[in-house]
């Protein structure tokens, strides 16, 4: 699927636009409904479907009991039923209370039946820190979640794809699990009236010669602030927003990479064993001849993530350490 967008555009903020994806969807599909903890009286954790109660009414905006691995089986089965249900997780932390739903049952059910059975669902989830709410509310497991085989792992940074990926996710047969950092729904910026966008391909969102910087959610702001801080001293960063956790895009990966030599992966996950892991890996396998210096990595400290403002900008990435990486790459030693 091409992307496309309207050439009309307005101000928006990121939150809006999410919540402009989810009308789009609950207007042109009767199939379509929300279920999730404070999604109706409330309007939603972050403010995405505030006011949608009274528009729809309660048999479209459900209120769930706390009990995420009780709504996320609900969604399963009314997606094994015909319906298309939006299943939002208040924070990525709270999903490990329903990975068995998803893990040993949305994901599996097309395999194990021989592709008889689908689960067309979208679960949603905050993730990320940089809030200040604490170890239990701020990890990022997007990468743990690209692990899984029978998912879809999104990760929009814009707010083209923050209202454009849904309705592709939810056209899908099998689940997408959509992750929105949380410190980005007040983000503002020009959203088009309409646009498409594809759920399966990387996206090169600055175009450069010397490193090829890999990123995806709020730290592709990071990045692109970084890149234009070393473009004062010469050095040309393509940034890359993944956006797709899985399937990894690794054509335009390896691309990059034949025209920089060089490769950092910012993330906002942890080290070891991490989305940042995997990519760097398949960097090796596919492009090691292409390389001038060691695939480099920026990651979260591998602590959880503190409550105090200044210990928690200290273990996530920042575009100060995004800098010194950059710069340390193109050096002599490098």
């Amino acid at each position: 699927m091409s992307e496309s967008s309207d050439t009309q555009s307005h101000l928006s903020t990121w939150r809006e636009a999410v919540a402009a994806a989810i009308h789009d969807a609950l207007d042109s599909d009767s199939r379509v409904f929300i279920l999730g903890e404070d999604v109706g009286c409330y309007g939603g954790c972050f403010g995405v479907t505030r006011g949608m109660l009274a528009k729809y009414g309660p048999e479209r905006i459900r209120d769930t009991p706390l009990s995420e691995t009780g709504f996320v089986g609900a969604g399963i089965g009314a997606a094994l039923g015909g319906m298309r249900p939006i299943i939002e997780i208040m924070t990525v932390n709270f999903s490990l209370l329903a990975l068995d739903q998803i893990v040993n049952t949305a994901a599996t059910l097309s395999h194990m039946s021989g592709g008889q059975f689908h689960v067309p669902i979208v679960i949603r989830m905050a993730t990320g820190g940089g809030k200040q709410i604490a170890a239990q509310h701020s990890h990022s497991w997007e990468g743990w979640f690209a692990h899984i085989p029978g998912v879809k792992i999104l990760a929009p940074a814009t707010l083209e794809d923050a209202r454009g990926m849904l309705g592709p996710a939810l056209a899908d047969p099998d689940p997408v699990l959509i992750f929105e950092n949380q410190t980005l729904y007040n983000l503002k910026g020009e959203l088009p009236q309409n646009c498409t966008v594809d759920i399966c391909s990387a996206k090169i969102r600055r175009a450069g010669t010397d490193v090829t910087l890999l990123t995806y959610g709020a730290s592709l702001y990071k990045a692109l602030e970084a890149a234009a801080i070393v473009a004062e001293s010469g050095i040309q960063v393509e940034v890359i927003d993944l956006r797709v956790l899985r399937p990894l895009d690794d054509r335009t990966i390896m691309e990059s990479l034949r025209r920089t030599h060089r490769a950092l992966i910012v993330d906002e996950g942890w080290r070891s064993g991490g989305i940042s892991a995997e990519i760097a890996a398949r960097i090796m396998e596919q492009s090691f001849y292409d390389l001038d210096c060691p695939v480099r990595r920026v990651c979260t400290a591998e602590v959880p993530l503190p409550y105090s403002k200044h210990l928690e900008d200290a273990a996530l990435p920042q575009t100060t350490t995004i800098v010194s990486a950059l710069r340390e790459m193109v050096s002599k030693d490098g």
